[in-house]
């Protein structure tokens, strides 16, 4: 069977998720929803540096609608504007198009507090939303739960990330959400008190899901290191003794102690924070399982290109494009990694 879709944004993650669909045998680009007025009119796959797709660029959502896809891949940016992005998450759901979305990131697995007009319009238009991609996504919900899966005895689970975002190419994540190059005295978005809960508390609960356990609550924590000299990243200018290194982590406490532990070790430079967690290659997904026996398991990311980073963009675009089968034939409703098949990449092997 082959299964519509459109593309619903072209950045970073957008681009990628294009090359997926263009990948598979079983999808079919029928659409491509742009944002920026200098797009419309322009290729999918031009936007997208592949190469012409025969699919032209569009800022009409209701003509796209109108098409009625089976499946819209939706990477447009939620972090500055979550409650535009919920309602087109819901508008899509109530025309009957399912979702394979990378955010809003909480859609992951909520806790019932901004996702109830999504949940309403996946139900009115008979068809189902999944929110994931690499982190909040695979490297922290079936990666963690498959290797408890070989455990006698599970005391905690830690699922970092251990990331240089130097040649990360998104100014208003680095800049305007995670602080780096801010002052030090200052308290980006992402720090404030319950950001790092809503972002990522959902992989804390969804992992205490599958373990089958409760937790006490949920507790965050974070530092920070300045830079010792000016230096450049993609992104732009890096000032001396502004920030340029950020350690955090959302923990799942249970019986008093932290059990399930989502961290993030971010550089901008491989110098800073020598004491810090030490990624496995150019940079890695690393879960930690400690009970018996312990187990590590690290995920390295390269690109084809070399970077750490474009692998990244890669491998939460491809967790969004592989899923739209089994998302399409799913129950209606807002899904989590748990309610869903095992994903693999099925019909990608020449």
């Amino acid at each position: 069977m082959v299964y519509t879709v459109v593309q619903w944004g072209t950045g970073n993650v957008g681009r990628n998720t294009l090359a997926g669909i263009r990948a598979r045998p079983d999808l079919e680009l029928v659409g491509c929803h742009v944002s920026n007025p200098a797009k419309i009119g322009r290729d999918a796959g031009e936007l997208a540096g592949l190469g012409p797709l025969g699919v032209t660029a569009t800022g009409d959502a209701a003509a796209l609608l109108a098409l009625r896809p089976d499946c819209v891949v939706y990477t447009a940016m939620a972090d500055t504007r979550v409650f535009e992005a919920l309602d087109d998450l819901s508008a899509i759901l109530r025309s009957g198009a399912s979702v394979v979305s990378c955010s809003p990131v909480f859609l992951q697995f909520p806790d019932g507090s901004l996702d109830a007009p999504v949940r309403e319009a996946a139900l009115a238009g008979g068809s189902s939303i999944w929110v994931n991609g690499i982190d909040p996504g695979f490297a922290n919900d079936w990666l963690p739960l498959v290797l408890t899966g070989i455990s006698e005895r599970v005391d905690e689970v830690r699922c970092l990330e251990v990331l240089n975002y130097a040649t990360y190419d998104q100014g208003t994540v680095l800049f305007g959400i995670m602080g780096f190059g801010g002052p030090m005295d200052e308290v980006p978005m992402l720090l404030r008190p319950g950001v790092l809960t809503i972002a990522w508390g959902s992989v804390v609960r969804q992992i205490a899901a599958g373990l089958g356990v409760e937790l006490d609550g949920i507790e965050e924590w974070h530092t920070r290191l300045p830079t010792p000299e000016t230096f450049e990243i993609v992104s732009g200018t890096i000032a001396k003794g502004t920030s340029a290194a950020l350690r955090f982590q959302v923990r799942g406490m249970r019986h008093g102690r932290p059990a399930i532990v989502l961290e993030h070790v971010t550089r901008l430079r491989d110098d800073l924070g020598p004491d810090w967690p030490q990624p496995a290659g150019q940079g890695c997904y690393r879960v930690e399982v400690r009970g018996e026996p312990d187990y590590t398991l690290d995920l390295r990311l390269t690109g084809s290109d070399g970077d750490h980073n474009t692998a990244g963009l890669k491998a939460t675009a491809m967790r969004l494009v592989n899923a739209v089968p089994a998302v399409v034939e799913a129950p209606p409703g807002l899904l989590t990694a748990l309610d869903l098949p095992l994903i693999t990449g099925r019909g990608l092997m020449p």
